[in-house]
């Protein structure tokens, strides 16, 4: 049964999630913007608006010491920790992926790829409060329901999603995915949560005769009472049945409109971005972006199979914000058309979201260190931030109004 009645969607998913979450007593809280810095195991807090200016910053691996300990002590941790690092860590351990805002803005909540876990993080004392180890060897993307109350994470060596309270770190529930899930999002009304398995992004085997090494790549949405698999979404064939048997089945980031009636999604090795039409089950528009002359064709050389890696959607659904990762820029595309604007130069751009005032989209130049915000509007750079080493994640969160970042 292929149900035709699942809402499918959120726009500017990080935002519309976060804005939310936002408990009753907001007026208490300060609306800010973590940026997960992840070779530093640092996360900045900075304006969600505006000049964008760094309020402070966050250590995210408080308990380093122990947790290198206990890889070091068991040979097939330290196997995983020194392959991330060698792998999608690009020589670098991965401490900080993903993160959020509790409801009452006291804790931030971290996916920790490198230490296989997630952790809630006290704002006022920077002590743990809870630590999730999760299935398998290594943690990734994670999304925040729509009330705040529970985080989903992407478990991506053990092919789960683990969903936790997120107040306690407690287990809610599990569900199997594709192999390597990656980005999570929770529909509006937090019946559903998509997941968008990636494969096997970590070798070489990037010719196109070899896409059957990637792995099964494949949406899975799942029921957030039940934790059951409502449907899954194999791209493939739409993309066959599309004409273009040249693109990878491998989604990307993603974006969905107001309505929940389209999805806009990346997949591997491509420098642009495809329509997916709900409610018919079809792609119905491709559009592609401006390669780099700078940039090689050679696959090998893109960072985890990502040519284009971060998209986010303007509040009003007109203008998608698009990284183009491998080819050192960003730009606004509209909607309507899939015209493009100006291409912001950017040094390996590798995450887009929305500010607090929705009037910009939020990259992330891993390349710089820095965060910039574009004028959905003009498509013009308006400020840079910097942050700290290789800047990945942004998110939109919430801390007390009187927050000052803990010593040390």
């Amino acid at each position: 049964m292929k149900p035709r009645t699942i809402s499918c969607g959120l726009a500017a998913a990080a935002l519309t999630a976060t804005l939310a979450a936002a408990p009753a007593d907001a007026a208490e809280l300060r609306e800010v913007m973590f940026v997960g810095n992840n070779w530093d195991g640092t996360a900045h807090v900075i304006e969600a608006r505006g000049d964008f200016e760094a309020i402070g910053r966050i250590n995210v691996v408080p308990d380093k010491e122990e947790r290198l300990q206990e890889i070091y002590s068991d040979p097939v941790k330290l196997v995983f920790f020194l392959g991330i690092r060698i792998t999608v860590g690009e020589g670098h351990d991965q401490y900080v992926d993903d993160m959020y805002s509790t409801p009452d803005g006291r804790s931030m909540v971290v996916s920790r790829p490198s230490f296989a876990d997630v952790v809630s993080i006290d704002l006022e004392t920077g002590d743990l409060n809870w630590r999730f180890p999760v299935s398998g060897h290594r943690a990734d993307h994670m999304a925040v329901s729509p009330d705040g109350n529970s985080v989903a994470v992407s478990a991506s060596t053990s092919n789960t999603v683990h969903v936790l309270d997120i107040e306690t770190g407690e287990q809610l529930g599990s569900f199997a995915t594709g192999d390597k899930p990656h980005e999570n999002v929770y529909t509006q009304d937090g019946r559903y949560l998509w997941n968008m398995s990636i494969g096997e992004v970590n070798n070489d085997l990037d010719a196109p005769w070899l896409d059957f090494t990637k792995g099964d790549r494949k949406i899975t949405i799942a029921d957030t009472t039940t934790f059951e698999t409502v449907r899954t979404i194999d791209m493939r064939d739409r993309l066959d049945a599309f004409g273009r048997e040249d693109l990878s089945d491998s989604v990307r980031p993603v974006a969905f409109t107001p309505d929940e009636s389209k999805l806009y999604f990346q997949v591997s090795f491509f420098n642009g971005f495809l329509e997916y039409d709900v409610e018919s089950d079809t792609i119905t528009r491709v559009k592609e972006l401006p390669k780099n002359p700078e940039t090689s064709d050679d696959r090998t050389t893109f960072v985890n199979d990502s040519r284009h890696h971060g998209m986010s959607m303007s509040p009003d659904g007109s203008k998608l914000c698009i990284a183009g990762t491998m080819d050192d820029y960003a730009t606004v595309v509209d909607r309507a058309t899939l015209q493009e604007g100006p291409l912001v130069t950017a040094s390996k751009p590798y995450w887009a979201t929305v500010s607090g005032d929705g009037k910009s989209c939020v990259i992330s130049e891993s390349g710089t260190d820095q965060v910039t915000a574009i004028s959905f509007a003009t498509g013009r750079k308006i400020a840079s931030v910097p942050v700290g080493d290789h800047p990945q994640r942004v998110r939109l969160a919430h801390i007390p109004a009187d927050w000052t970042p803990p010593a040390g």
